[in-house]
């Protein structure tokens, strides 16, 4: 099971969390045209092709202009998603009125990511904001008739792909159980049976469409995991109680433009200008990055930052990536250790690439990846490669305060990375270099065996009374992981962001 799952996250590591999204759309838009000429649908094929032309066209293309109003490089994949969501938030037809309704929410969709922002972070969903807005005019009304029950034979597993990809799952339970909850008391209150109530919930209402593809946006949710936990329950309540004041009546793109605002107040409000200080070579496969930030950025030591990096000929990785983040929280910049082995994606070439004054843009801060309050609470911190990253921000804001072992697994002593910092920490750190060549002299020596459940609680007998936290790939994750349990810890934690 461990190894399936490495290599299913190893596999899904390969796309963006855009470029995987947009597949996933582009597959229920084709499969919608087949249903409709098997008669599951009956919208008309001409409706659809035309219905599909419109959205993509207008989007696309509202977008492209924009960005060159505002004097921003625009990011395609996140329009394309947002005319695939509204290709399935409005009916497809014919009609004058109905058309320019969805060109009007396509327009808007596209003004909301440059106008309703606050430095550089757009606000509200784009095309919850472009559907709702519309509504207000009369002109055309979001359906969501991507909730047919034929669309579930695909739709149930690419959106148990993207929530997986997106570590959205639990999130998406919580919305899914109260608003479904609430849904189906209200049926079985109609004389439904309990069966013929939840059949309806989640078959014929968007339930599942606006949780995997819409309220699972990592830059419209808020920074830690409880609070996107709290988020999804709110929602899920103002999206299936019902309520009518006059102008204003329930529906999901309200009620996730209300979580969008909640969330907005809750993490680092708008983007953050970073300009780039310097790099230094840590290892053969890894770079520090130095940045001067704009203004301070909130943040608390185990946490991620994300980078936009605009460069041109992507290679489909995207341009803004996720980085955990050295530098202690309240220091003057801001630091990012990156593995820069080669073969490098378009994004790290750009970020290698970059000359001392010239300034990124920080689009969110996040991650639960943090350690115990109490600072009397002995902790083990098990880091593969680069995976040491978040640690360095920990072990520089706890300072000696805390009993911290660190075991760090590398392939050679020429690949452990900020050696001078791990000393200064007075932590007790245990190398494990594949290649058998001794550590500096501070750090112990675990020699080249495989670190299972044994070899773990040989090297610190007293786990089962740490709190352990394992950061590195998908595949070393699941091993140390598994490694930990087995040796008897009781709480594990992994620093598992989604990445982009």
């Amino acid at each position: 099971m461990i190894a399936a799952k490495s290599r299913v996250d190893t596999w899904l590591g390969r796309f963006t969390m855009y470029r995987l999204i947009l597949w996933v759309l582009g597959v229920l838009v084709v499969y919608s045209m087949i249903l409709n000429m098997l008669g599951w649908l009956t919208f008309g094929l001409p409706e659809m092709l035309v219905h599909l032309l419109l959205c993509l066209g207008v989007t696309y293309g509202s977008n492209r202009l924009l960005a060159v109003v505002f004097r921003v490089r625009p990011h395609t994949e996140s329009s394309l998603i947002t005319a695939l969501l509204l290709y399935f938030l409005f009916w497809p037809a014919f009609g004058l009125t109905d058309m320019a309704g969805v060109a009007l929410a396509c327009v808007l969709a596209s003004v909301s990511k440059y106008a309703l922002a606050f430095r550089g972070r757009h606000i509200f969903n784009p095309a919850a904001a472009g559907a709702f807005i519309t509504g207000l005019t009369g002109l055309n009304i979001a359906t969501w008739w991507a909730a047919t029950p034929a669309m579930l034979w695909l739709l149930v597993p690419g959106v148990l792909l993207v929530l997986y990809r997106t570590r959205k799952l639990l999130m998406a339970t919580v919305f899914l159980v109260v608003a479904s909850g609430i849904i189906t008391l209200e049926l079985l209150n109609r004389s439904m049976t309990f069966g013929q109530a939840l059949w309806q919930t989640l078959a014929q209402r968007p339930l599942l469409f606006f949780v995997g593809f819409m309220l699972s946006e990592p830059l419209t949710l808020p920074p830690r995991r409880w609070q996107q936990l709290a988020l999804a329950a709110v929602v899920g309540v103002v999206f299936a109680v019902p309520y009518n004041f006059g102008f204003v009546a329930n529906s999901p793109e309200l009620a996730l433009l209300l979580g969008n605002l909640i969330a907005f107040f809750l993490g680092q409000r708008g983007g953050v200008e970073l300009t780039f200080k310097e790099s230094r070579v840590l290892t053969p496969g890894s770079t520090e990055f130095r940045f001067e930030p704009a203004r301070p950025v909130r943040f608390a030591a185990g946490q991620f930052m994300e980078l936009n990096l605009p460069h041109s000929r992507s290679d489909g990785r995207g341009r803004r990536r996720i980085f955990s983040i050295t530098s202690a929280p309240g220091a003057p910049e801001v630091t990012f250790g990156v593995g820069t082995a080669e073969p490098l994606s378009s994004a790290k070439k750009a970020l290698l690439a970059l000359r001392p004054g010239e300034t990124v843009s920080a689009t969110a801060v996040g991650g639960d990846f943090l350690l115990p309050h109490d600072a009397g609470k002995p902790v083990l911190l098990m880091a593969a490669g680069i995976g040491i990253t978040p640690f360095l921000s920990q072990l520089a804001a706890d300072g000696t305060a805390r009993d911290t072992v660190v075991l760090y697994l590398a392939k050679s002593r020429d690949e452990l990375a900020w050696v001078e910092q791990l000393e200064a920490s007075g932590a007790t750190v245990i190398a494990r270099l594949a290649d058998g060549s001794t550590p500096p002299e501070f750090m112990r020596d675990a020699g080249t065996s495989r670190i299972d459940a044994a070899r773990l609680k040989e090297l610190v007998p007293d786990i089962a009374d740490r709190e352990v936290f394992v950061s590195g790939s998908p595949a070393s994750v699941d091993s140390l992981r598994s490694a930990a349990r087995g040796a008897g810890a009781r709480r594990v934690h992994v620093d598992s962001f989604a990445g982009y």
